[in-house]
């Protein structure tokens, strides 16, 4: 275990003091390898454990994601903070752009190692199914790595002869200045670790841990984004085939809104199944989630959004776009009361309060903390409901409209706590995109989709729609959306990658 942590502080000095460009670490003569360090079976689990899962981190895309799009406004005490990206600054220097970018392949140069250093271990008996699933759980998780990289940096998702990014086999020198290659290619590579991972994965795993549900679940991602949607519909059927189902939003307390609600609903040991999933206190619908415990130097998710803690005194940076807000009703949505603090402060004159800076303040409160740690929670990268979503995605571009409608009323009926849900019906498939998009708004907000989502769904052959925010949305007066058709929806190749690899082709627009 020594050896594991020398490693792993190696590592961690060597790529800070690198640029970015292929996520390669320096090593310095004698410097303790993984060749040295991994040498057994045990080695390489912890290794998988410790230093790789621990290295995947959302936090990247639900900032910029919510900062960008619709998610947000900007409150009276931020005196800067998000600023430029809330106002479609977006560019090669984006210090999010640049995180997603690395967080992507340092997971990558991560497994690369591993997998290196696997090739010089010959697992003893009775160790060669934890061996091989070891090998499977980083392949899925180098597969997840590229896919988020796919879905931000290539023009066109659904193009496999488009330029995607750049594959990096084995672990280079650092001199090394890699291509682009096609998403054909990047696709392809992805399919080769999620089928070697379904072969040799073994059982058992957590929801912490890569499981065959979450090798169906990257999948069913994978083919929507790629439009390629009858397989999409296969792989999130087995998802919902694999023994989950949506989180409740019943048993309610009584009189929303009410102090005694605001103290059964909002306490540590609420029995609202779907405030419990937020809180950390069950797994619920979680398909994957990043394991961030109360203990330990992690990174707390709800410090994108707030200073102290998710309530009015705690100094909130950015709270909840009025337009979303809007979407959800407090007399049956869960999502109202689950995703917004009852210290919020909610005006119904918002719209013309030359005030509202100081009299609409909506606190997010989607990430409540956990025990004893407020700010802390799991990074909840895959849920049943996408799964529902990418459904009635698959079925709108069938033109059977109905399946689309039954699936997203579905999730809608899941997340309410009074009466009943109406029928849902769609005329033509660019109403139910719209419902769609809609419906992903609200139930995947603070989640990092937004931006993905538009760019795919909103684009004028789906839905035709793009960025929607009040004008109380910022304390200045900027444009309200962005056409859809901007370069923006594609993210700028990060300057740092630029500056150390300069034959590498940027996206149009930068």
């Amino acid at each position: 275990m020594k050896k594991i942590k020398y490693l792993i502080y190696g590592v961690a000095i060597a790529f800070s003091l690198s640029s970015c460009k292929d996520a390669i670490d320096i090593v310095q003569d004698g410097e303790l390898t993984e060749q040295v360090a991994l040498q057994k079976v045990s080695d390489l689990r912890s290794f998988l454990n410790g230093n790789i899962y621990v290295s995947f981190d959302t936090g990247n895309e639900i900032q910029l994601t919510s900062a960008f799009t619709d998610e947000v406004g900007i409150t009276p005490g931020n005196s800067g903070w998000y600023f430029a990206e809330h106002r479609y600054i977006l560019n090669s220097a984006t210090g999010q752009v640049a995180g997603i970018w690395t967080n992507s392949y340092l997971t990558i140069n991560r497994v690369n190692r591993l997998l290196r250093a696997a090739t010089t271990i010959t697992p003893k008996t009775g160790e060669e199914a934890e061996y091989n699933s070891i090998l499977a759980e980083a392949r899925t998780l180098r597969a997840l790595a590229y896919l988020r990289l796919e879905s931000y940096f290539t023009t066109n998702m659904a193009d496999d002869s488009a330029l995607g990014v750049i594959w990096v086999e084995g672990v280079p020198q650092i001199d090394a200045q890699l291509p682009r290659i096609s998403n054909g290619e990047i696709y392809a590579k992805i399919e080769s670790d999620l089928n070697f991972a379904e072969a040799n994965l073994k059982s058992g795993n957590t929801y912490y841990f890569v499981t065959k549900n979450l090798i169906n679940a990257i999948r069913a991602r994978m083919y929507a984004y790629r439009e390629k949607y009858t397989l999409a519909k296969q792989y999130a059927q087995a998802v919902i085939n694999g023994g989950y189902t949506l989180a409740a939003a019943t048993p309610m307390p009584a009189n929303p809104g009410s102090a005694s609600f605001n103290t059964s609903f909002y306490s540590a040991s609420t029995t609202n199944p779907y405030r419990k999933m937020w809180a950390d206190a069950a797994q619920g619908e979680i398909i994957f989630a990043l394991s961030r415990p109360s203990a330990g130097s992690w990174g707390n998710v709800a410090n994108l959004f707030t200073t102290n803690t998710t309530d009015l005194n705690g100094s909130p940076l950015l709270d909840m776009g009025r337009n979303l807000f809007n979407l959800m009703d407090p007399t049956y949505d869960v999502r109202r009361w689950a995703f917004i603090d009852p210290t919020s402060l909610v005006s119904a004159t918002y719209d013309t309060d030359p005030d509202y800076r100081f009299t609409d303040v909506l606190v997010i409160d989607k990430y409540p903390g956990k025990g004893n740690t407020p700010l802390r929670n799991d990074m909840k990268v895959f849920r049943l409901s996408e799964m529902y979503m990418i459904l009635a995605e698959a079925a709108v571009a069938e033109n059977n409209l109905p399946e689309a409608a039954a699936n997203v009323k579905k999730v809608r009926d899941a997340r309410r706590f009074a009466g009943t849900a109406p029928a849902l019906s769609y005329s033509t498939q660019q109403e139910a995109y719209r419902d769609i998009l809609k419906e992903r708004r609200v139930e995947f907000c603070f989640e990092g989709f937004r931006y993905v989502d538009l760019r795919r769904l909103g684009k004028a052959t789906k839905a035709n729609v793009s960025i929607d925010r009040n004008h109380t949305d910022d304390i200045v007066d900027t444009p309200l959306t962005l056409s859809i058709t901007d370069y923006r929806w594609t993210m700028p190749i990060p300057q740092t990658e630029v500056l150390g690899n300069p034959s590498i082709v940027q996206n149009p627009g930068y």
